[in-house]
């Protein structure tokens, strides 16, 4: 088996799995999750900074759940809407945020 097999085999995968039409739109989709990843990464220091809390510790570990994994989500769509694949990102928040709120919803 070739390396390339074994590549083609991975994206395939990601494509049955997302229910994504094409191996071109399983690419666009890992390209935004890579986009957004660079950029919260170049953004959250000074976000942090702005609240004057050390890059170490429980403060900075909450200030990141609170402040940067929201605007993570929020990039996310951005990127989605710029590569024409909003669509799919905004079904996968709604089923976070289902998920979310099951946690804090009432057990009978």
């Amino acid at each position: 088996m070739s390396i390339e097999n074994d590549k083609s085999g991975f994206l395939e995968r990601l494509k049955t799995k997302w229910k994504l039409d094409s191996l071109r739109q399983v690419v666009l989709v890992l390209l935004v999750f890579a986009c957004t990843g660079f950029t919260v990464l170049f953004i959250k220091n000074p976000i942090l900074d702005f609240f004057g809390i050390d890059k170490n510790g429980f403060v900075n570990t909450v200030l990141y759940l609170l402040l940067v994994l929201p605007l993570y989500q929020v990039i996310l769509l951005i990127y989605g809407f710029i590569f024409g694949q909003f669509r799919f990102f905004w079904e996968k928040e709604k089923q976070i945020f289902k998920r979310i709120g099951g946690v804090f919803s009432k057990r009978k």
